[in-house]
């Protein structure tokens, strides 16, 4: 992707089913579970990088000892320091003697992250502040063990104020931060009904003392809990918890919106957000790790039995497409070969841009992650041609024509020519705050190979997706013209991005997708200013309505146009000006037909199409554009939920 766009949040959580003693004498160290969260947590770096943290809770602790630990940071390079921190500290109890690497009791009496649950989490901020305090796991605390409870995930929730004031009518106090302390009290008060309820049968059937701690934890059904916190939750989200009795916890979103993979054997049980983390970290196949189906939760009690509970009602399935497009790492045997897929369903739209000239033609890519794109552009451009050429042969063949002319003329000629134009060169420097000094250093972020285009030929550049056009005007282009071609086409292996996400990825802002913008100014060139005020007239009445009932009004602004009309229109506003380049950009953007026959597993695609997939998602569209035409800025689920028809 030419523009930077944070990425949703990564999850890792980790069950060791055997003593540490086990993995001390299998793998050679007792700290199996901590080294290996580690290295899921890297794996998936690419999810996050505003702040980390991580969780542990130990079974069977005796009584007065800690069992529940937690530890976070926003420091550079945040992951690397709080394991650098915590093994800094295992090593300095090893060297006093105070911990026996040999004698795992001493490792899980006194190493904070020495338990048998560890879970972590990896942090990109769509909501709250970026202060240590608003990064996972969120904490809730408790004399009781089964009261504790520890959450962490990659979700967002549209609906907030909703489940704030939900909380409120039932007599709470609710700090107003971020949907994640919503969440936290939100299961926390189903979790403090079952347990009091258990409570009172236990103790009023004679028990007392250890006895009635140890029945609640065996009795407490954290599946059933789940089930009635859900009930009004509207958003996309894959939530890991703990309690302090070692019951531990995966829920993903009924609509199957954000991922979650998982592997389980006799001795761990391991989720994260993407699949290839658990290959890699635990030498698996594709086969071995597990997708946790959409609307249900995967329950880890503390005795190691796994329970897999469908706690929602089965909806329409719509995972993230943008998962596959970009954010997800694209190592995984599927997601490789979608990407390829989404390079090789353009090449009909660009054969017919180049008018088939395949020798004047120049073909690359904006680094990094749009490469799988571009091999399964060039290979199904070979491919094509291949057939051509067979044709051509089998013709000449039946005719008596072929003769070594022909074979240079029309069969050995017209190849798709591969190059490597552009190399990201440099990482923007966060100490250049002024906008001025930034935009300089932005418009050098990308170098080129020099001497590989001809002036006679067209360059395509392939890209993941277009979103705000800005490294796209102020970097790419500006480069990508020094090398003088005739005519220069980029490629998005994505449709055109015409809508908010309010699921995860921050993308809330109407006013900055660069074909919103497009659409806009088409609108005034054509002199239908009207269409906007009508546009927020039917905005704000929709936002009157219950949230069930909202559809989506933004769509109108889009509609006097079509896709390629659009495409122009942005075309024009990233064609470098001030430039002694005189040749043509144009913009081709992925169909959402091929989208969805290059990914048909994934099919979540309101950003394009508008159809979101749970109420809050229309509540979201129509309220960015309300804060659009008002000039409000800031993220569009931020502000309240509901307007009243005076705003």
């Amino acid at each position: 992707m030419s523009d930077h766009l944070t990425h949703n949040c990564g999850i890792a959580l980790i069950r060791l089913l055997k003593p540490l003693q086990y993995y001390e004498q299998k793998y050679g160290t007792p700290l199996f579970g901590f080294q290996r969260l580690y290295l899921l947590m890297e794996k998936q770096h690419n999810r996050g990088q505003d702040g980390a943290g991580i969780g542990c809770a130990k079974i069977d602790m005796p009584a007065g000892h800690p069992y529940m630990f937690r530890e976070r940071s926003i420091e550079d390079n945040s992951l690397d320091q709080i394991f650098d921190r915590q093994l800094a500290k295992y090593e300095k109890l090893v060297h006093e003697a105070v911990i026996v690497p040999e004698f795992s009791p001493t490792v899980k009496e006194h190493f904070d992250f020495g338990g048998e649950v560890l879970m972590g989490h990896l942090r990109y901020g769509t909501s709250g502040s970026y202060m240590e305090s608003s990064c996972h796991p969120y904490f809730r605390r408790s004399n009781w063990p089964t009261k504790n409870l520890m959450l962490l995930g990659n979700f967002n929730m549209t609906n907030a104020e909703e489940l704030n004031n939900k909380l409120i009518e039932r007599g709470q106090h609710p700090i107003f931060d971020t949907d994640t302390q919503t969440i936290l009290e939100e299961i926390g008060f189903y979790l403090d009904e079952e347990h009091t309820n258990l409570y009172h049968t236990i103790r009023d059937s004679g028990e007392s003392g250890e006895g009635i701690q140890r029945l609640i934890s065996d009795r407490l059904d954290l599946a059933e809990i789940l089930r009635r916190s859900i009930q009004i939750w509207d958003g996309g989200y894959v939530i890991a918890g703990m309690i302090g009795s070692g019951d531990s916890f995966v829920v993903r979103d009924p609509n199957g919106i954000r991922p979650c993979y998982y592997f389980r054997n006799d001795e761990i049980i391991a989720f994260a957000s993407e699949r290839v983390p658990l290959m890699t970290v635990f030498d698996l196949s594709r086969e071995m790790v597990q997708e946790l189906p959409p609307g249900h939760v995967a329950v880890i009690k503390n005795t190691g039995e796994f329970r897999e509970v469908r706690i929602a009602e089965e909806r329409e399935l719509s995972s993230c497409s943008f998962e596959r497009i970009y954010f997800s790492r694209g190592n995984d045997p599927d997601i490789y070969r979608e990407r390829k897929a989404l390079g090789g369903a353009l090449v009909p739209k660009i054969l017919k841009s180049i008018d088939g000239d395949l020798e004047n033609t120049v073909f690359s890519y904006i680094p990094n992650t749009s490469e799988p794109a571009y091999y399964g552009l060039l290979e199904t451009l070979h491919h094509g041609r291949r057939q051509e050429v067979k044709t051509a042969i089998l013709k000449a063949q039946a005719d008596g024509s072929l003769n070594e002319k022909l074979l240079d003329d029309l069969i050995l000629r017209n190849w798709p020519r591969g190059e490597k134009v552009t190399h990201k060169d440099i990482k923007l420097r966060t100490f250049i705050s002024q906008e001025k000094g930034r935009k300089q250093l932005v418009s050098h972020i990308y170098d080129i190979s020099y001497g590989v285009v001809k002036p006679t030929d067209c360059l395509v550049a392939i890209d993941d997706s277009i979103v705000r056009g800005t490294t796209l005007r102020e970097s790419i282009l500006k480069i990508l013209v020094r090398t003088h071609p005739r005519k220069i086409i980029i490629a998005s292996t994505a449709p055109q991005i015409r809508y908010p996400d309010c699921y995860g990825i921050d993308m809330s802002e109407l006013s900055k997708f660069i074909a919103f913008q497009a659409a806009i100014l088409l609108i005034k060139e054509c002199g239908k200013n009207e269409l906007i005020q009508e546009t927020y007239r039917a905005c704000l009445e929709e936002l009157k309505k219950p949230p069930q009932d909202v559809t989506n009004c933004v769509v109108d602004i889009y509609e006097p146009f079509t896709t390629e009309q659009i495409s122009a229109k942005i075309a024009e506003l990233v064609c470098p000006r001030n430039s002694d380049w005189d040749g043509e950009v144009e913009i081709i953007y992925q169909s959402i037909e091929a989208l969805h026959q290059s990914i048909p597993n994934h099919r979540g695609d309101w950003y394009f199409t508008g159809n979101y997939p749970t109420p809050g998602g229309y509540v979201v569209v129509n309220k960015a554009f309300v804060n659009y035409f008002e000039n409000r800025t800031g993220r569009t689920y931020d502000v309240p939920y509901r307007l009243s028809g005076n705003e």
